[in-house]
């Protein structure tokens, strides 16, 4: 349920609904925007008298809702969510390209690849410290000392740093880094998705290999259920029937979302197929559907890559995908605003 208050309401008689509300058990969540602010009702709202409280002076109206996810509901809220990562904005019109190479291999490698991809116009450096692999054998990253790596490129760059969290007592290892990843695997840990609701900066939420939008959204609501409300969700391929590609992208997501969520939602082409060859086309068509980004891996030498080598792209490749995504993005912005 959410109440629409009227404009120039009084403090002190906002204060007083949510008391009131709160005596029945049930937990608020206040949205406020420039014309209205808007009371989120979360928990067994059955009880709450619509009639009574739409009667009141300070309310415009009262509507109930069906969707089980209440704090990433876009009906609480009056305007899409900006995600502000040490002044890099995504969401809300703000667009940003997350680049870097899929695990840090060198201090060199990283570094060269961060100036890479910052002339291009990428916005954050994505780098993973900690590599959940399916094979035991394979590369699983270098860890805290790729985290300390990653530092080093923030320093030469400027560029905030995103990577993936594996597990709960890695927390405090991730304090350096601005954007916590949680990865597919991770969707529904929900241990750790608790824990992340506890930390003040911002998640980036991957989709589960074979999970539906709402599963998707409620893993969110359970890290903004924990007071943390800076979630960016992240599109990276289904498994589906299809062996031509590692995943199936699946573009559909973002118009849904633009209507159940104030989120930001972006989306990785390099997970989601495997093969660096299509990256730049997918790119394209995620920014022309209206996505708020883009997650996409660049190494300098694709074919020495300790991981993922096949899906990743050069710095001089990236460059023109970026370039490209760069020429549609305006065009995609009036589209979907007429829409």
């Amino acid at each position: 349920m959410i109440v629409v208050l009227k404009q120039n309401v009084a403090q002190e008689q906002v204060e007083n609904l949510k008391n009131w509300i709160h005596s029945l058990g049930i937990e608020t969540h206040v949205s406020v925007g420039k014309i209205h602010t808007i009371i989120g009702l979360v928990g067994d709202t059955s009880q709450v008298d619509m009639d009574l409280v739409g009667s009141l002076d300070i309310v415009e109206s009262v509507k109930r809702i069906q969707e089980p996810f209440k704090n990433a509901n876009s009906k609480f809220h009056g305007a899409p969510l900006v995600v502000d990562v040490g002044g890099v904005k995504i969401g809300g019109g703000h667009f940003q390209i997350i680049a870097g190479p899929c695990s840090v291999e060198s201090e060199e490698q990283v570094c060269y690849v961060a100036e890479c991809v910052k002339k291009s116009g990428a916005g954050l450096l994505r780098g993973g410290a900690f590599k959940p692999r399916t094979s035991p054998y394979a590369f699983q990253g270098l860890k805290g000392e790729g985290i300390t790596l990653l530092q080093e490129a923030k320093i030469k760059t400027g560029l905030p740093i995103v990577s993936e969290i594996m597990n709960i007592s890695h927390l405090e290892m991730f304090e350096p880094v601005d954007v916590i990843q949680v990865g597919a695997r991770n969707m529904q840990n929900f241990d750790l998705l608790r824990e992340l609701g506890k930390v003040r900066k911002p998640i980036l939420l991957k989709r589960g290999l074979a999970n539906t939008i709402d599963e998707w959204l409620m893993s969110a609501e359970y890290i903004m259920a924990g007071g943390n409300e800076n979630v960016i969700l992240c599109e990276r391929g289904i498994r589906t029937f299809e062996t031509r590609t590692r995943n199936t992208l699946d573009l559909s997501v973002i118009p849904v979302l633009k209507k159940l969520t104030h989120l930001p939602i972006i989306v990785d082409p390099s997970h989601a197929l495997g093969y660096a060859h299509m990256v730049k086309p997918m790119a394209m068509a995620a920014t022309a559907a209206g996505a708020d980004g883009l997650m996409i891996e660049v190494h300098n030498e694709p074919a020495k890559a300790l991981c993922d080598g096949a899906q990743s792209l050069t710095p001089q490749a990236f460059d023109d995908v970026a370039k490209a995504v760069f020429q549609i993005r305006p065009f995609a912005c009036k589209f979907n605003e007429n829409e």
